[in-house]
């Protein structure tokens, strides 16, 4: 393995360079050539997952090599080229060939096969690995999709793996190559572009984000009984999307006490800052929405209950009307049923039962059935049953 090359020694930083490359044109740039054009017979295995391999020399784009193996050739030709290297989820042997002729540290060249890995910067000599979590907002289903990004920043060289389809780091190498003077700046320049354009990419998200929960306020005081769905789905992405913003304040502060170290450009050094101020806003209105959201499921939840209660009570109120019908309708029946017993008795009309022969006997069961009628009245009545 040949010598790895120290950084151009030239550093020319111009501001509009910079305001140019990390602001997008007013036109679409062209998607990049699929990578199906580059690819030949012999070699269509080892390019499979690359999307494309650049060298540069004094912020220019030299060639685009179709395999990794003339990227490594014409990189070691050039005496202060720069290669950038995307890939979208690469082989074992690709990682493992890019590991050999950069000098890539095992840990980082494990966490780029597996993925699933959370925001992080770690320093390998003279290699940084970054792992960026990107994010874009999907309208229709109204749900935030994150793709997962690991960046490899050498003296000479600047990989890029990508699992998931966000970023488009196309638009980013357009905005480079349009800006010569900012890609003299080398490799480090790259990664700042790299992680303004991840993101200036929340920004949509939080958008997206925002008008879902103002829609979701409307629904909780309409009563809509989905809601309570809809407000749990959108906090476990906001727990991703926390998972994905909260660690980059941190690593772009651990990049900026690093200035002086490493020699980093001073306007560089400007907009790293700058990059870092918008991933503390984001992430700050990132954990507003997670306890606003957390606020308006414990509203719901109070309003749900609120009508149960309410529910309940009109229930318990037709019940007790209902109850009071049935101690009246209860109350006349049983009134009823004494005079009925009495004449039934008295109806069978056997021949040896002593009242039938009784002066008496018909009078006597008049009477006793208007006592017993009387009497069942005044006790209903007196416990309010009539």
């Amino acid at each position: 393995m040949s010598e790895r090359r120290a950084r151009p020694a030239s550093k020319n930083p111009v501001k509009s360079a910079w305001r140019r490359a990390v602001t997008p044109p007013p036109q679409p740039e062209p998607p990049e050539p699929a990578p199906a054009a580059r690819t030949t017979a012999s070699d269509s295995s080892e390019v499979a997952s690359v999307v494309q391999a650049v060298l540069y020399r004094d912020g220019v784009r030299v060639s685009a090599p179709a395999t990794l193996a003339e990227t490594y050739r014409e990189l070691r030709d050039q005496p202060s080229g720069m290669a950038w290297i995307g890939l979208a989820r690469p082989t074992e042997a690709e990682l493992l060939s890019l590991a050999a002729e950069f000098d890539l540290h095992p840990l980082a060249v494990e966490d780029a096969l597996e993925a699933h890995q959370r925001p992080k910067l770690e320093r390998y000599g003279d290699t940084l690995f970054v792992v960026l979590r990107a994010a874009r907002y999907l309208d229709a289903p109204e749900e935030v999709d994150f793709g997962e990004l690991h960046v490899f920043v050498g003296p000479d060289f600047v990989i890029t793996v990508r699992h998931g389809a966000a970023p488009d780091l196309s638009a980013v190498r357009h905005r480079m190559e349009e800006t010569p003077e900012l890609l003299k700046l080398g490799p480090e320049a790259v990664l700042y572009a790299i992680l303004d354009a991840v993101v200036d990419g929340y920004e949509p998200v939080v958008v997206g984000v925002q008008n879902d929960i103002d829609e979701i306020e409307t629904e909780v005081f309409r009563g809509d009984p989905e809601v309570s769905r809809r407000i749990y789905e959108l906090s476990r992405e906001m727990v991703e999307f926390q998972r994905a913003t909260r660690p980059l304040v941190g690593m772009l502060h651990g990049l900026m006490a690093g200035f002086s170290k490493y020699g980093t450009d001073e306007e560089l050094q400007r907009y790293l800052r700058d990059v870092a101020d918008h991933v503390t806003h984001t992430s700050e209105r990132v954990d507003g929405f997670r306890q606003a959201l957390t606020e308006i499921l414990t509203v719901n939840t109070t309003l749900v209950t609120q009508q149960q209660n309410a529910e309940m009570r009109a229930l318990a109120e037709a019940g007790f009307e209902q109850n009071e019908e049935i101690k009246k309708i209860s109350s006349w029946a049983a009134i009823l049923f004494a005079p009925t017993l009495v004449g039934t008795i008295y109806g069978m009309n056997f021949e040896h039962m002593p009242e039938l022969g009784w002066t008496f006997g018909y009078p006597f069961a008049i009477g006793l059935m208007g006592v017993v009628c009387v009497s069942l009245y005044v006790i209903f009545k007196r416990r309010d049953w009539l």
